[in-house]
């Protein structure tokens, strides 16, 4: 792409970016469409590095990102539990995932 090019505001970004995977995400830095995909991913990016817990912060609003997040992590076969943060980890604006080992 050089200067010339036009922006495709649908998708600024059309090559992936890779980032490191840590043992917690804040989904606040993505579209709100893409959350299922993102949760999905990092899901699976961060069982096969072997974290036994991850956070994933999806903030309080009035609870749609939540509850996707809740639904992918009940249908999540290597999940083992999750819980809403406690008040030194994000409280009701993040979930504490528990893999199986």
């Amino acid at each position: 792409m050089n200067d010339a090019d036009p922006i495709n505001l649908e998708n600024p970004f059309p090559e992936p970016v890779d980032l490191e995977i840590t043992d917690s995400i804040d989904l606040h830095a993505f579209r709100p469409k893409d959350v299922k995909a993102v949760t999905e991913a990092y899901l699976s990016e961060a069982n096969n590095k072997g974290f036994r817990f991850v956070r994933i912060i999806h903030g309080i609003g009035i609870g749609v990102q939540r509850e996707i997040v809740r639904k992918i992590l009940s249908e999540t076969a290597f999940v083992k539990g999750f819980k809403s943060g406690d008040e030194f980890s994000g409280g009701r604006g993040s979930t504490v995932v528990e893999f199986r080992v």
